[in-house]
């Protein structure tokens, strides 16, 4: 594939995201990645590979599974006419990417905010702690920090996987990412087992993770935010969550918006944790404006991505 083409297939892609969202339907590619992984697992712990060299199996057998289907596709259909290759994988280019869904998750809790026992149900879908009895200040706090989690993982990694190791680095991305929500667990069942998904969900999402704070300290700049307090949040809060990763996109967009994020958060029935990510003179009393800003700063920082993805893009194909 020339530059041309990679240019081509990334701005394609990222169009028909923005302008379809993710693709529901039956044989989603996601879908079938959880389908694949939960049958190799039954079957690696039938024969008792339950440890960590049976995870390492499965990670072999899902990850290796996702890249062969595609290119067995793609070998098919460009054996049965040229133009279905490039087709295909316009096709799952788009249907990996969702950019558009994490905004249009937030949008939809902002639209629900003057009926809290819907905006509960809206943020639901985006969070896995306790949102029954939330407050809209608590809503609003989760929501924004789902969105600045999701941004390394659900945008920066996969688009910048897209543009600098075309569709092969993609699908692995989301194929490992996949892994971790289905078997990284530290419980007694995936402990070992989910090992292999965990640390390399943590390893691909590294230096996005860290790439992250110029970028929203960018969008800042452009949105005449707080891009000096984005730097300075993300050094001192980073480490608040356990994620290795996770904790630098949320602190960064804290300082952007100069809000306190996180607060009482209660999982199962049980609180996990009462501290606020921020300084203590910032609002955690959150509204809608808030939430407002923070969806603009997402967008600008997905934009952005774009660009940068595509100068990656350019640069690898020119060396």
């Amino acid at each position: 594939m020339d530059l041309v083409e990679q240019l081509v297939l990334i701005l394609a892609a990222c169009l028909l995201d923005a302008l379809f969202g993710d693709p529901v339907y039956r044989f989603h590619p996601i879908r079938l990645i959880a389908a694949w992984s939960l049958a190799c697992e039954h079957r690696l712990f039938a024969i008792g590979l339950n440890g960590r060299f049976g995870g390492i199996l499965h990670w072999l057998l899902v990850v290796g599974g996702a890249l062969a289907v595609w290119c067995g596709v793609r070998a098919g259909l460009g054996w049965l006419h040229p133009w279905l290759a490039p087709g295909w994988d316009l096709f799952i280019a788009y249907s990996l990417l969702c950019m558009r869904d994490l905004l249009a998750h937030g949008q939809r809790v902002l639209l629900a905010l003057d009926d809290l026992p819907q905006a509960r149900q809206c943020l639901a879908m985006l969070v896995a702690r306790d949102t029954g009895r939330l407050p809209r200040d608590g809503i609003v706090r989760a929501t924004i920090e789902s969105l600045s989690e999701n941004l390394t993982d659900g945008v920066l990694t996969p688009l910048w996987a897209l543009c600098l190791f075309g569709l092969p680095g993609l699908i692995l991305v989301k194929a490992v990412s996949s892994l971790d929500s289905l078997v990284g667990y530290r419980n007694a069942r995936y402990a070992r087992f989910g090992w292999a998904g965990a640390r390399s969900d943590d390893l691909i999402h590294w230096l996005p993770a860290r790439l992250s704070v110029p970028l929203i300290t960018l969008a800042a700049v452009l949105l005449r935010l707080h891009p000096r307090l984005a730097l300075q949040s993300a050094r001192r809060y980073h480490a608040m969550l356990p994620s290795p990763n996770s904790g630098w996109s949320e602190a960064a967009c804290a300082g952007a918006l100069r809000v306190r994020l996180i607060g009482p958060i209660q999982s199962d029935g049980q609180l996990v944790t009462e501290q606020y990510m921020g300084d203590p003179d910032w609002p955690a009393d959150l509204d809608a404006g808030h939430l407002r800003a923070a969806l603009r700063l997402i967008l600008v920082c997905c934009l952005l991505a774009l660009v940068v993805g595509l100068m990656l893009a350019t640069l690898r194909m020119s060396m």
